[in-house]
């Protein structure tokens, strides 16, 4: 009869990798809803310079509704990275550390369902906090 472990070991691998800067995009974002169509333009057209016309205009909708949330909710510093590496993904970095929520407006409310549209056009989201503040990311799949 075997005899019971009195320790349980865990092994985690983790394989990390630096990108090359030409797939790295970033740009600081004022703490001003005005700045966020100038932020959207420059990153549907990094995205377009990357040869990824075909994901221009969800990453469009993922990048106004997650910097526009940034803009009306959280502190500044705000900050939008673009990574391009097996996958499209957006990172929106804040100071704030209030998690964001996943809400399902009703038909008459005027807002609600930008993080929600966010889940239903991303592949994977959510958020990481920081020393400083949070990251809210999405990812796309690269076709």
């Amino acid at each position: 009869m075997p005899v019971p472990q009195s320790d349980d070991v865990a092994l985690l691998l983790a394989r990390t990798h630096a990108l090359e800067a030409e797939h790295v995009a970033s740009w600081d974002v004022p703490a001003d809803p005005a700045a966020v169509s100038e932020v959207r333009a420059r990153a549907t057209r990094q995205v377009a310079d990357w040869g990824l016309t075909d994901l221009a205009m969800t990453s469009e909708l993922i990048v106004s509704e997650l910097v526009t949330n940034a803009v009306r909710y959280a502190t500044p510093p705000i900050r939008l990275r673009l990574l391009r590496d097996a996958r499209l993904t957006c990172e929106v970095t804040d100071a704030s550390s209030t998690a964001p929520r996943l809400k399902h407006a009703r038909i008459t409310d005027e807002g609600g369902r930008g993080l929600f549209l966010v889940a239903q056009l991303a592949h994977r989201w959510g958020t990481r906090y920081t020393a400083d503040g949070k990251v809210i990311w999405a990812e796309q799949e690269i076709p």
